[in-house]
């Protein structure tokens, strides 16, 4: 985004280091640059609808306290956030893909989960704008 200083998204100012923390723009200028801004409104219209079924495997493999799913799920989302790049979200299921902690502590995972993948979503939409 090179010089960007600030993005305007509904009438409030948002910093671009707050976007930076989101999202991976030397990845997604590369995208812009090679595929349009449709293209990569697309994309992120697939990864929203299939973010819903990634949480909810994600979620499912919780409740069944299934490891092996758990892992599988957070694997495959992390594939999918790191080809839009969303790089913190990525981040995040790096170090989830692999925890092993309690049911309960999991349950709260996938609750941060979800606002971290609506924060992230939402950092995009808003780079989107700014174009």
């Amino acid at each position: 985004m090179g010089g960007l200083s600030l993005i305007y998204a509904k009438g409030v100012s948002v910093e671009t280091e707050e976007l930076n923390c989101y999202l991976d723009f030397v990845l997604l200028d590369d995208y812009l640059e090679r595929l349009g801004k449709n293209i990569v409104e697309q994309m992120l219209a697939l990864y929203c609808q299939q973010s819903v079924i990634y949480l909810t495997d994600i979620e499912n493999a919780q409740l069944n306290n299934s490891q092996s799913d758990w892992q599988e799920h957070c694997h495959k989302m992390k594939g999918a956030t790191a080809s839009v790049g969303m790089y913190k979200l990525y981040e995040q299921l790096k170090s989830l893909e692999k925890s092993e902690a309690p049911t309960e502590e999991k349950l709260a995972f996938v609750a941060a989960l979800k606002i971290s993948n609506e924060q992230a979503i939402a950092a995009f939409k808003r780079w989107l704008q700014s174009l």
